[in-house]
């Protein structure tokens, strides 16, 4: 009898491990940097980021496959280094902020490609819009803070592209901008 208990109840922290082989992480906004570039009328390409940055990962390292991520961007935090500029691109124009206050991107499939590399394709929504992106990520490292080490982080760099003009942004080229944008990602994030 107390064979078969010891036996039921590893069989139940097995199953319970296969469960939740995944970790829990939340973005680290301090150290999180969404920034994108577009063609501004064939003389350069036009920056910006976005100073507000949150979401949540969840990250089997295990199988990649079985991870996930959120992130949820404030379209008002955009910054080109020019407020004039920035005031436009929070208008109807373009991210039309009042109406669409958040930017998202919620992964649908992850897709390994080396050790430490995945290809991330989920749905970005932008300005009510939503069309399906993907990703190339990589997975930087994973240690202790250096004066905590009680606090897990990772970090992850990730790059991609989308047609600005597809997810609703249609009066790009009125102003000689797009319709390309490539996207840079750098995000820091603690185990919870």
């Amino acid at each position: 009898m107390k064979l078969l208990a010891t036996t039921a109840a590893l069989a139940g922290l097995l199953m319970a491990g296969t469960a939740f082989a995944a970790d829990s992480y939340e973005v680290d906004p301090a150290h999180a940097w969404v920034s994108f570039k577009t063609n501004h009328n064939g003389w350069a390409n036009a920056h910006g980021t976005f100073k507000s940055v949150a979401g949540e990962i969840s990250f089997d390292k295990e199988d990649v496959t079985k991870s996930s991520i959120t992130l949820t961007i404030d379209a008002a935090s955009i910054d080109t280094n020019h407020e004039q500029r920035d005031t436009h691109l929070k208008s109807p124009d373009f991210l039309n902020v009042e109406e669409f206050p958040e930017i998202t991107f919620t992964s649908t499939a992850i897709e390994k490609t080396g050790d430490k590399t995945a290809k991330v394709t989920g749905d970005l929504t932008l300005a009510g819009t939503t069309k399906p992106v993907t990703l190339d990520v990589t997975w930087n490292a994973e240690a202790p803070l250096p004066w905590d080490a009680n606090t897990l982080k990772t970090g992850f760099s990730a790059t991609g592209s989308f047609n600005g003009v597809e997810l609703g942004i249609t009066k790009l080229a009125d102003f000689g901008l797009g319709p390309d944008f490539t996207l840079d990602i750098d995000l820091e994030a603690v185990k919870k």
